[in-house]
């Protein structure tokens, strides 16, 4: 490298955007991803021996997919090569491949191709990948946000380990945030800049997991902000707000605000007010409230206050909250609305929810009652001895599948717990359980 290469190189290292500025360059440095390389996993301790098999970077942007790549190129010894899919074509792909066969067959040299954006290669350009990866000439790493068992040839991810990035949470934001502000020779530090907690928290939660939306917005909110009298650029909320375009909602996830919003949501969908559930529902998400509790508040309305009424409304309720685990925000929003509106819709019973609190009540007034001989277990030797089992009635060898005998405690005999209402399918188990009672083979006890 002669002296203006060297000019050149530092001056565009100067200029980068923050985002690539501090990107890290070795695996002590990246933030997150511990589930793929904590000191025990298998990425961490193929990058470090230097023995990689091809790889497939799967996670929503700003994750570090880039970045867990520049971390190989920086550790290993094989030759890097670099190509965005939006952009290369087949001959890039040849000249990438003759450079390896030479350097293999020269040097006994191996050849890493990281392939960004590779869903975005055709199946062509992806099948003339694969004789090469097959005989070792090619390592591959390929980076995607589309799931790699839709968008990425067959061929090619069973010859490839999945590594499944997720999006980095807020506290992994806030210590990137704080690094970008105050590193002196990566982040801003040489600007003399100081960022309020609060700006802090609103960027890692509005910035949804990716690191480069958090990081972008702390380079135009130093770079605009004007110096304050006491020679300081003050990053405050406001030149967050400003920065990421988004208005501050008043929401203290741990105050008044964020449990009156969450109450109203709930006693919406019980209220069967779709309209109002999903507005409160849109409240918390532009907040920047977890998706996931979120969801499991959406949960528990289903079962608490549908109930039996209509059994569906859990199941899509479970659906949703482990959809929007796997899908994440923007398009969360519309798989939580999808659940909070059939919630809403749905015909309300909480029998069940009063069948428990009944039963724990009843159980802390009376304690260990003798469960009736008849159920317990007879599956041991000396069982028939001690009167386990005797007499116990098969349901399903009577009409209906039901016969009546003895199954609370005899001490609570003619206690009832779970009373269906008329409402939506309860009134169809309330009819079934008065039909089936009233034809039932009685108990001779």
């Amino acid at each position: 490298m002669d002296l203006f290469e060297y000019m050149r190189s530092t001056n565009q290292e100067k200029e980068s955007p923050l985002a690539a500025r501090l990107r890290p360059t070795t695996l002590e440095e990246v933030v997150g991803q511990q589930h793929i390389i904590g000191e025990d996993k298998l990425l961490y301790r193929a990058i470090k021996a230097d023995k990689l098999s091809s790889i497939i970077f799967y996670g929503p942007p700003g994750t570090g997919k880039t970045t867990l790549a520049k971390v190989i190129a920086n550790t290993t010894s094989a030759e890097f090569t670099q190509i965005n899919a939006t952009v290369a074509g087949k001959k890039d792909m040849e000249a990438v491949v003759a450079k390896a066969k030479d350097l293999q067959g020269m040097y006994g040299k191996k050849t890493i191709l990281f392939i960004d954006e590779i869903h975005r290669f055709n199946k062509g350009q992806q099948d003339y990948l694969l004789p090469f990866v097959e005989d070792g000439t090619l390592i591959l790493i390929g980076a995607t946000t589309e799931n790699p068992y839709f968008e990425v040839n067959g061929a090619l991810i069973s010859r490839s380990v999945i590594f499944e990035l997720h999006p980095l949470s807020t506290d992994d934001i806030k210590a990137l945030i704080m690094r970008a502000v105050y590193d002196q020779d990566k982040g801003m530090g040489a600007y003399d800049a100081v960022i309020d907690a609060d700006a802090v928290d609103f960027l890692a939660e509005l910035s949804g997991g990716d690191a480069r939306h958090a990081l972008n917005a702390v380079e135009l909110g130093v770079m605009t902000t004007n110096r304050s009298e006491d020679g300081k650029i003050h990053f405050t909320l406001a030149v967050a707000q400003e920065c990421i375009q988004k208005r501050v909602l008043r929401y203290d996830k741990s105050g008044d605000s964020h449990y009156d919003t969450i109450s109203a949501f709930i006693k919406s969908m019980r209220g069967s007010d779709p309209d109002a559930a999903v507005y409160y529902l849109s409240r918390m998400l532009y907040a920047g409230e977890s998706v996931t509790f979120i969801a499991r508040r959406i949960m528990i309305c289903a079962s608490e206050d549908v109930g039996n009424a209509d059994p569906m409304a859990l199941n899509v309720a479970v659906s949703a909250s482990l959809a929007v685990e796997r899908v994440g925000m923007p398009e969360a929003q519309l798989i939580l609305s999808q659940a909070a509106s059939y919630v809403a819709c749905a015909p309300k019973s909480n029998a069940c929810c009063e069948a428990v609190f009944q039963a724990m009540e009843t159980v802390r007034e009376t304690g260990n009652l003798p469960i009736p001989p008849h159920l317990q277990d007879a599956h041991y030797k000396g069982a028939a001895k001690l009167g386990r089992g005797t007499g116990y009635k098969y349901a399903h060898d009577f009409p209906n599948h039901y016969v009546e005998q003895q199954y609370l405690p005899y001490e609570l005999n003619g206690k009832e717990f779970y009373k269906p209402t008329g409402n939506g399918y309860e009134a169809k188990i309330k009819e079934h359980m008065k039909r089936i009672k009233k034809e039932a083979v009685h108990d001779v006890k």
